[in-house]
């Protein structure tokens, strides 16, 4: 192979490379109040949304409790969703309703779309609270 050709081929590589490593995004950070855990993203179209909001800024909601094991709040646009009846679990990050970011302490089977989980629950239910909290989603 040529030098030239082989310089090509090197560059092709490497942007295919970089193109995806710059697309790939495993873990985003939830921040409640001072408190900043780590979540494990899914892989679908929902996500695939959110990351370029939080590209673009972090994600600001506020949550309201409801019913003793779910804080829900507004997202202020559509993504799009792909539901299905799961079980969600503490830790659990879930779209409702298509324009609606839930998170989990406790449990409740419903349709949702799956955006991810937090990786370490230590401290999650004591920094959610009982009340209404301000939640930041932003990019690692």
């Amino acid at each position: 192979m040529r030098e030239t050709e082989r310089n090509e081929t090197d560059t092709a590589e490497t942007d295919i490379q970089n193109s995806t490593e710059e697309n790939k995004v495993a873990n985003m950070n939830v921040q409640v109040g001072d408190v900043v855990f780590s979540a494990t993203l899914e892989e679908n179209e929902a996500v695939s949304a959110l990351v370029e909001m939080m590209r673009e800024s972090p994600v600001v909601i506020r949550m309201s409790d409801y019913s003793g094991f779910e804080k829900a709040g507004p997202l202020g646009t559509g993504l799009p969703a792909c539901n299905s009846r799961i079980t969600t679990q503490a830790g659990d990050i879930v779209l409702y309703n298509g324009n609606q970011i839930v998170i989990f302490y406790g449990s409740n089977s419903w349709s949702y779309t799956r955006l991810g989980h937090i990786d370490d629950l230590n401290g999650w239910e004591d920094a959610l609270g009982s009340g209404d909290v301000t939640v930041t989603f932003s990019l690692e």
